[in-house]
């Protein structure tokens, strides 16, 4: 029950977080850039440390496919990096190419489905996740379920500034029934944690990759301040409780 409030929780940021007032006015880089700090302090303070006990203590009972995984979990945190920066490369050519053609400042419908359908699976994961985490009980489901829904808010801005309307009308509706997806299937399925860790690391390298995207480039107008004060409080926040 508690995980599916939390993957409804979820599902109402993505359908409504292009509605808040606060991310349509002047402080809306401050709280980008809060919600990015903070997402990055999950990843670094809670997963990232998760996936280096697990690494130790379950190799030895694993088959050697899973114990290749494990052995080398930070690769699959930096395959998942490579993943979202080569889609957001990807959606990037498709609108300067479409600048360059008269064709407005908006990606290719074959790109966007592509786009699309990636970050329903990354959000299919997310959804997975709430039932099947590294650390079970209910301070680690709240402390993931927050960071990931500021974590959504994040992309979703960077989504909608890609596809402009068709992301509202199309994109959004899909992500919200893949979280739903990922947690039904998670409802429905017991994998090994070892599977657990390797899909944890995927998703760490996708946070990292797609908060860093919206955070470096000049033009995203991003506060240093505000990401620091995210990073650094729910860093503490991780470490106190």
């Amino acid at each position: 029950m508690i995980t599916a409030i939390c993957a409804i929780a979820l599902v109402i940021v993505h359908l409504f977080s292009g509605k808040l007032q606060f991310l349509n006015n002047k402080l809306r880089s401050r709280w980008l850039s809060f919600g990015s700090g903070v997402s990055v302090a999950y990843v670094f303070v809670h997963i990232l440390p998760e996936l280096g006990k697990a690494q130790v203590t379950l190799q030895s009972s694993l088959d050697i496919r899973l114990a290749f995984l494990e052995h080398h979990v930070y690769l699959v945190a930096l395959l998942g990096l490579g993943v979202f920066y080569g889609l957001e490369r990807f959606a990037n050519k498709s609108r300067q190419h479409n600048q360059k053609t008269g064709k407005g400042d908006i990606t290719s419908s074959g790109v966007f489905w592509i786009h699309i359908a990636s970050f329903a699976v990354y959000n299919a994961l997310i959804g997975y996740l709430l039932v099947h985490r590294e650390e079970s009980g209910i301070k680690s489901l709240l402390f993931f379920s927050f960071a990931m829904a500021l974590h959504f808010v994040v992309n979703d801005n960077g989504l909608r500034e890609n596809h402009k309307q068709v992301y509202d009308r199309i994109g959004r509706w899909l992500l919200v029934a893949a979280i739903i997806v990922g947690w039904v299937i998670g409802i429905g399925t017991v994998i090994h944690q070892a599977a657990v860790a390797v899909l944890f690391a995927f998703l760490a390298g996708g946070i990292v990759l797609n908060v860093l995207k919206e955070e470096l480039p000049e033009q995203r107008e991003s506060r240093f301040w505000a990401f620091a004060l995210g990073a650094i409080g729910y860093a503490i926040l991780l470490l106190a409780f």
